[in-house]
């Protein structure tokens, strides 16, 4: 690794702990036995706050003994009571919790769904019911009444829902929904750090409360919505207005940090414009279903925007290529395990070019290191005066002093990428591998007494192979590096750094390093191979000999005239200092 790799290494540090600071999702503490405990303290309940909550039922709606309907398909299954015509759960048949419980995306125990149509509120309605396939109907008694109607297609995790006023014009169509959003992985605090509610304006401006914040959220949004999601890690609860959009929507968020049974409390307030409202009708589709990208691209516009896959770059290399990439063997193959290790060979062989040049550039390094090292002896600790030397050399041997650590930076965004593919895949959710019970969780092969902070309590053997791995691959680099003090000391150290900031992230993304530098290390091996110190030598001197009577370019003119005018105000500067420091304080000098 030569100076300018180093120089480029430092870049790539400052953009990782940027990263992880700003961007990255949060390694938390994990605490295994979280999911299995309840707590005492009283936890925020939006469902009590709700400004559509009634005051209470009459008589009739007291006493009415509702029947409680299935309505399924191959992926969903619904259960509807006929009081009120209320969604009490909506089961995924296709997914188990953690612990193996049925995963209910919705419950009568954890959700509302408050309708108003006009002067009815549907939540007091006794409804009766007339189920036809997958469509279930409902229409209440009086007038004016209500019509409510589920619809599910032979598959899939979409409702079409609508409800119509009939005795009187719609004028108004309003909507409150509650939901205290429950745990269903291992990781409960990680869980916690993503729930939120997602929500898509119909100019498609994406946006969504704070994931982080920990006190009480409300956020009014002045344009129409075209839909809101609220969202778990892996799952999402959702509502599309294919229409004219809603309006006057309001959001809010709470969560009681004591409580380790619910993650957060949304509400969602929304109504339907008068546009949409025009057939007497209010109508919307329900999303009660997983987070695939693949799956969410196709329910609504930008939908697939509840699956995080990074700042703009990062998600066009997930979006383009990660993505498709994984998808694509996932279709042939079954095992993630070699899911991974071919997602590996294929982003290696993509980096190839890149990791070539890098590794050329520090041979170059390597080959001219003793006439670099008679500059430094020549000159001393005068800085300037080296780096003009340097660049002089550079520029005769035709050497570009940014080759070093370019192909590093652009490596950056798949390095990056993979930070958010892996937290965020679907897929890989309670896939195992080897001691890994779920590869979009961190495995754990032993726990401590007590939690090392930034650590956590548990350890993850896929870290430590990836650690001692990343050691491998930087002791081979240094081999061959011409960087000694310091920085050399600071190859070893970050990745022991990184192991702390590993060890609470998702088993598959360490795998995926640990594979990816085991590749490397064998790559390095073959790049070694076809390069030979003695032609580079050869070149760098005939280029010498061609480049004696070249003018510098631009960069290069411009970079020593940059270092001339720093030399000169350094000069300045120690000829004050020196002035100041006389007697007089320089007086007479001047």
């Amino acid at each position: 690794m030569d100076r300018n790799q180093a120089v480029g290494l430092v870049l790539i540090i400052a953009i990782l702990l940027g990263y992880f600071t700003f961007f990255a999702p949060k390694p938390t503490p994990p605490a295994e036995k979280q999911n299995q405990t309840t707590t005492t303290a009283a936890k925020p309940n939006l469902l009590a706050d709700s400004a559509a909550q009634s005051a209470g039922l009459d008589s009739g709606v007291a006493t009415f003994s509702p029947e409680l309907i299935k309505l399924e398909n191959e992926d969903l299954e619904l259960t509807i009571s006929t009081l009120g015509g209320r969604l009490e759960a909506a089961r995924l048949k296709k997914y188990k919790t953690y612990h193996g419980n049925a995963l209910e995306v919705l419950s009568a125990k954890t959700s509302q769904m408050r309708w108003q149509l006009g002067p009815l509120k549907l939540d007091q309605l006794r409804f009766k019911a007339a189920l036809a396939g997958r469509k279930l109907t409902l229409t209440s008694d009086g007038t004016p009444s209500a019509v409510l109607t589920y619809a599910l297609d032979d598959k899939g995790y979409l409702v079409k829902t609508q409800a119509q006023l009939v005795g009187q014009p719609l004028e108004k169509a309003h909507l409150t929904w509650s939901q205290d959003l429950l745990n269903t992985e291992k990781d409960f605090a990680q869980s916690r750090q993503v729930a939120t509610t997602n929500y898509l304006t119909v100019d498609k401006q994406f946006n969504h409360l704070s994931e982080t914040s920990t006190d009480a959220q409300d956020e009014k949004i002045e344009e129409p919505v075209r839909w809101i999601t609220h969202k778990t890690k892996f799952f999402s609860a959702g509502i599309i207005n294919r229409g004219a959009g809603f309006t006057q929507v309001a959001l809010g968020s709470k969560l009681d940090v004591a409580d380790t049974v619910v993650l957060k409390s949304q509400l969602s307030a929304l109504h339907w414009q008068s546009a949409d409202l025009k057939g007497g009708a209010a109508a919307a589709d329900l999303y009660l279903g997983p987070n695939d990208y693949k799956l969410l691209g196709k329910i609504a516009p930008d939908f697939e925007k509840n699956v995080y896959l990074g700042w703009p770059i990062i998600r066009w290399v997930n979006k383009y290529i990660v993505v498709n990439v994984f998808h694509w063997l996932q279709g042939a193959i079954s095992n993630y395990g070699i899911i991974i290790v071919l997602l590996v060979l294929f982003i290696r062989l993509l980096l190839l070019p890149l990791g070539y040049r890098s590794y050329l550039s520090m041979a170059k390094m390597r080959v001219l290191k003793p006439e670099l090292d008679e500059i430094k002896a020549k000159h001393g600790d005068d800085m300037t005066a080296v780096q003009q030397e340097q660049m002089k050399l550079y520029q005769q041997v035709g050497i570009n002093p940014l080759s070093g650590c370019i192909p590093l930076l652009l490596q950056m965004p798949i390095l990056l990428a993979m930070f958010n593919f892996f937290p965020n895949s679907i897929e890989l959710r309670q896939e195992q591998l080897w001691w890994a019970e779920d590869l979009s969780a961190w495995d754990s092969v032993a726990s401590l007494p007590f939690a090392l902070p930034g650590y956590g309590s548990h350890v993850s053997l896929f870290t430590i192979l990836m650690t001692i791995s990343t050691l491998g691959v930087t002791y081979i680099n240094s081999a061959s590096s011409s960087v000694t003090g310091p920085m050399a000391t600071l190859q070893y150290v970050m990745p022991v750094v990184f192991m702390f900031i590993l060890n609470s992230l998702p088993a598959g993304l360490s795998f995926y390093y640990l594979v990816s530098n085991v590749v490397s290390i064998g790559q390095q091996f073959i790049i070694k191979a076809t390069v030979n110190d003695a032609s580079i030598r050869a070149k760098l001197e005939e280029n010498k000999t061609k480049n004696a009577t070249k003018k510098p370019g631009k960069f290069a003119s411009r970079l020593q005239e940059a270092l001339r005018q720093a030399e000169e105000m350094r000069k300045a500067q120690d000829v004050e200092k020196q002035l100041k420091q006389r007697p007089d304080g320089g007086k007479k000098g001047k």
